[in-house]
């Protein structure tokens, strides 16, 4: 009898064994790594989509005869609607076009590494199943399918890194904004002066631990993404606790320098660098005219909004975009360029252009992208440069009519080709003024040609 209960107490522990060993080899992969080891993906990949998406892209920054201005993301406050009147959206929102796998392959295909999707915009309508409100995809939307769950699932398929945006700003919820005010209206929810004393609440039950969920139940997430930061009630004390509390849960995530209050405005980066939490800058809308010492990425608008508006068709060209990330790359940050869905879940015809012509060009030029680091050398007139491994990319952008490129003369060249043609050697010269390259009479790329330059050791 002892034997046979021995027996049955080994088969046990066998049969566990097994069952833990994925469990045993996923924790042991999810080792804490250094500062340089965690953004190192992230470092190395440069483009990224963002997605603004949520109840405000039914709307489409239009309420009768009144258009909003600025972003079509902020209908609710641009157009005056009263949180009563707004709550027909959420109600609404059904985009049976909603595709993930296509979503992503959409980005994979434009050459972008990772995609940052607004989880929770300023409006408070959350685009999973949270179980801390019913304002959800869930429990208000007739859709009932977590957005997030399946824009997870999709990104792990392809090998592309799922990050997510939440809103500090939440216009919905009583203690987030001026809303126990007698006199509150929609103009105060921007409006700094104005603040709620019930905030720590909100920060406390309803804020952190949605955060919470959109980490435990999601798989890993490369990036959390704040906004809203500006806001009289949130304070550097919440965002740093924040900030831990996010590590504590997944040490290897990366969170943006919005979760605290550093930042100097638009150009995004921090006034006082160590002091504040988050992992790099932010600039909106905008480059900067140099590099940067330390970690950012810009994030910006295919057009002049984030959320889905149709009136607007103020579209920069496929060029420009491609212009634009070779500027961000050639001055060590990352391009995080935005996408508006539209209410049925369809991204713009003109937004799936874009990305079409700049991943013809990314697959083609990427070796100069990806991994690559900011240049050592002053911009020049035809364009940038970047570095990588021993090798300077020259960036294109004016094609030279002579057919001599001129360069810094302080790099060494060992061998030079076009990017496209590695086949075919140029012949270089260095001069007391300049580094000279024989380049072909025509450019190779209508938009942005690159110079393959191999360094002289």
């Amino acid at each position: 009898m002892k034997m046979k209960t021995l027996r049955n107490m080994c088969l046990l522990v066998v049969i566990v064994m097994l069952n833990m060993g994925p469990v045993l080899a996923q924790a042991s992969s999810k080792k804490k790594l250094s500062d340089d080891e965690r953004m190192e993906w992230w470092r190395d990949s440069k483009f990224g989509m963002f997605i603004h998406w949520g109840a405000y892209s039914i709307i489409g920054g239009e309420r009768g005869s009144k258009i909003a201005g600025g972003g079509a993301e902020w209908a609710m406050d641009k157009l005056d609607y009263t949180i009563e009147e707004y709550e027909k959206y959420p109600e609404m929102f059904n985009p049976q076009l909603f595709d993930a796998d296509a979503w992503v392959t959409m980005a994979k295909n434009a050459g972008m590494k990772y995609i940052v999707l607004t989880s929770k915009h300023h409006e408070g309508f959350a685009l999973w199943d949270s179980k801390v409100s019913d304002y959800d995809i869930m429990d208000t939307a007739p859709f009932k399918r977590d957005i997030v769950k399946e824009l997870a699932e999709a990104c792990k398929k392809q090998g592309i890194k799922f990050c997510l945006y939440y809103s500090i700003v939440d216009w919905h919820h009583p203690q987030a904004q001026g809303n126990l005010y007698p006199n509150y209206n929609i103009s105060q929810h921007d409006d700094p002066s104005v603040v709620n004393p019930e905030f720590p609440k909100y920060y406390e039950n309803y804020m952190k631990p949605q955060v919470g969920e959109l980490l435990k139940n999601y798989g890993d997430i490369g990036v959390v993404w704040f906004d809203g930061d500006w806001i009289s009630d949130y304070t550097t004390e919440m965002g740093k606790d924040l900030y831990k509390y996010i590590r504590d849960i997944q040490p290897n995530t990366i969170v943006n320098n919005r979760v605290d209050k550093g930042r100097t405005g638009m150009d995004g980066m921090n006034n006082k660098p160590g002091q504040f939490a988050g992992d790099f800058g932010t600039p909106e809308q905008e480059i900067p005219d140099t590099g940067i010492d330390s970690d950012w990425e810009a994030c910006m608008t295919m057009n002049g909004t984030w959320g889905y508006k149709p009136d607007d068709v103020n579209w920069k060209s496929s060029e420009d975009l491609i212009e634009k990330l070779v500027d961000i790359v050639s001055k060590g940050g990352n391009f995080l360029l935005n996408i508006g869905p539209d209410g049925y879940g369809r991204f713009p015809a003109q937004s799936i252009r874009r990305l079409d012509a700049m991943g013809q060009w990314t697959k083609k030029n990427g070796e100069a992208i990806y991994g690559a680091t900011a240049s050592p050398y002053e911009k020049p007139k035809w364009g940038r440069y970047t570095q990588k491994d021993g090798v300077i990319y020259a960036h294109v952008f004016e094609w030279p009519k002579d057919g001599l490129l001129k360069l810094n003369k302080d790099i060494k060249v060992k061998k030079a080709t076009l990017l496209t043609d590695p086949n075919t050697e140029l012949n270089a010269l260095t001069t007391s003024r300049e580094l000279l390259i024989d380049v072909p009479q025509l450019a190779p790329d209508t938009t942005v040609s690159v110079v393959k330059i191999e360094l002289a050791k």
